[in-house]
């Protein structure tokens, strides 16, 4: 199975739609970071998935079967750098006990992880350049990579993870409720995307997790695109290098479909995870505030050439 998914490294795909408002659908699928930028006021995105894995657990001598649902819900909330994210995780698992001679063997489910918060993008690169235009004396200088391409685009996010009741995936005593808070940057390198997150989750409880996640994103043509992304995870319960893969097909400005492969380089446990989802969007509501602008001139225009 680790042959299969470092194999699958190369041969799946990620859409590379990471813009504020875009003509073709913004999703964080398939992989494990969100971009900086937002859906887009009015926008109502619905991305979800599912997927197999399995952790085997040398010290514990558990064997872990998963079969799991993602599900996320984005709302652009006022403001175009403003959104609001719904996200989580449903998960059935059957963990085989092989501690003892007699092996023993359970089945569990619930919520892995349900998080609700908003993003709001503090800094766009793109909106200086937009003011200061293209450069009137060189071609090259407007059409070839430039230094300042890597200056990202960045956004804060604030939110609650919310989980209840008898979760056999929480640790012991944690509060049903906790904090996220997380960091994200975002270069566009022409039709390669880099996006960087930092994120500090459950801070306000006995057991902080801190992630490091670099993802990066390139577009083979207007359908398909590849991706590929290294994740750090520390916390006194579980510690992680993680690697996805994947990659996504445009079926048309709205709809995408992606597919994905994670694999870990440890065995407290030995994990592997294979997933496929569809992200899609309502943006029948969204009015770009450029487009408005360009109305409210032309309206002003037209009462001129009244007087």
């Amino acid at each position: 199975m680790k042959f299969f998914l470092t194999g699958l490294t190369f041969l799946c795909f990620c859409i590379l739609a990471k813009a504020q408002y875009t003509e073709t659908i913004n999703s964080n699928r398939p992989g494990a970071s969100f971009g900086a930028y937002s859906v887009g006021t009015n926008v109502i995105q619905l991305e979800g998935g599912i997927g197999l894995g399995n952790d085997e657990h040398d010290l514990l001598k558990t064997d872990t079967d998963l079969f799991f649902i993602d599900y996320a819900v984005r709302y652009g909330l006022i403001l175009e750098e403003l959104e609001l994210i719904l996200e989580g995780r449903f998960a059935f698992a059957d963990e085989t006990n092989m501690r003892s001679d007699v092996t023993q063997s359970f089945s569990f489910s619930d919520f892995q992880t349900n998080t609700i918060g908003a993003k709001y993008l503090i800094y766009d690169p793109h909106k200086k350049r937009q003011k200061e235009g293209p450069n009137l004396y060189s071609y090259h200088a407007n059409n070839s990579f430039q230094w300042e391409d890597l200056i990202p685009a960045v956004s804060v996010y604030a939110g609650a993870n919310l989980l209840f009741g008898d979760n056999p995936f929480m640790f012991v005593d944690e509060p049903n409720i906790s904090t996220k808070f997380a960091v994200s940057a975002q270069s566009n390198l022409d039709r390669t995307v880099l996006v960087v997150n930092i994120i500090a989750d459950k801070v306000d409880t006995d057991f902080p997790s801190y992630s490091g996640i670099v993802t990066v994103t390139h577009a083979l043509n207007s359908r398909y695109s590849i991706f590929g992304e290294f994740q750090t995870t520390n916390s006194d319960i579980y510690s992680d290098e993680l690697f996805r893969a994947g990659g996504a097909y445009l079926f048309n400005k709205d709809l995408q479909l992606d597919i994905f492969g994670l694999i870990n380089f440890k065995d407290t446990p030995q994990r592997w995870l294979a997933g496929i989802g569809l992200s899609y969007r309502f943006d029948q509501f969204h009015k770009d505030k450029y487009l408005e602008m360009e109305d409210d001139e032309l309206d002003k225009e037209k009462e001129t050439n009244k007087l």
